[in-house]
């Protein structure tokens, strides 16, 4: 039983509970967006929806990495959700083995919930769906969804606590 134990804690800790339903929640919230946009809004059925001067709402079917990089065919979708699950697998070992604070595990649970949430979209749309297109001072950023949002967040968290932490 003592074995089975240090694995398990391998896996969880004191703050694994709050990482996760971060996680879920995450998730969560991204599937719905998704879904009200694709089937409600049907957003695939509009070019672009103008929100503000430098916000449009548009559909991409994003079948590379984060924010349009690294576009690949649809052979690579299932390596790429075999890398997200190897992240947060990682992720949570990461958050039960140094995971010393709430603020850490918010951060690391919002990138497991984006992680989540665009290996969904790649196992049953085929790629990640995106929607925010924002546009600034002559630069366009490519487009992007909730996911991505709370990826890079939870990095910027992780970045900020690294330098704060004592």
């Amino acid at each position: 039983m003592s074995e089975l134990t240090n694995f398990l804690s391998l896996f969880w800790s004191r703050y694994s509970r709050l990482g996760l339903t971060t996680a879920l929640t995450l998730a969560s919230i991204d599937q719905l967006h998704k879904w009200w946009m694709l089937n409600v809004l049907d957003i695939t059925s509009s070019t672009t929806i103008q929100v503000f001067p430098f916000l449009n709402l548009v559909y991409v079917s994003n079948k590379g990495i984060s924010f349009g990089m690294l576009q690949q065919d649809d052979t690579g979708q299932l390596l790429l959700v075999f890398f997200y699950v190897i992240i947060c697998l990682v992720l949570m070992v990461w958050l039960a083995q140094a995971g010393q604070s709430s603020i850490m595990a918010v951060a690391i649970g919002l990138i497991i919930g984006g992680a989540i949430g665009n290996a969904i979209d790649r196992l049953h749309l085929g790629g990640v769906a995106d929607f925010f297109d924002f546009h600034a001072l002559g630069y366009h950023w490519p487009a992007f969804n909730i996911a991505d949002i709370a990826i890079v967040l939870g990095c910027v968290i992780l970045m900020f606590n690294s330098f704060t932490a004592d």
